[in-house]
């Protein structure tokens, strides 16, 4: 695996609007899925396939806290790439004719 590889791995993970949520919501602190769950209002079945595929992508990490399962991000890098991503569609609405 090569690092273009990862990068699309990375930029797919986050391409689903729901995980990218997810990722802003972990942002700033780990949460239980109960957190997760009640905050988005999804099925568990749902928030559980898309922590999946964040957690494969690198994104998110996990760890047990009694018995809950706590959630969060693993690449710090995440929140700058979001925040650049936050420029980049600033400047995509900024070329826009209305």
């Amino acid at each position: 695996m090569n690092s273009d590889d990862v990068s699309v791995k990375i930029f797919k993970a986050l391409g689903h609007p729901i995980r990218l949520q997810i990722v802003k919501f972990l942002l700033d602190e780990p949460r239980c899925v109960c957190e997760i769950n009640k905050h988005f209002e999804f099925s568990q079945a749902n928030t559980s396939q898309h922590l999946k595929i964040l957690k494969e992508a690198g994104i998110l990490e996990n760890k047990k806290v009694g018995v809950e399962m706590h959630y969060g991000v693993k690449l710090k890098g995440i929140e700058t790439l979001l925040n650049v991503m936050e420029n980049v569609v600033t400047e995509f609405f900024k070329t826009l004719d209305f």
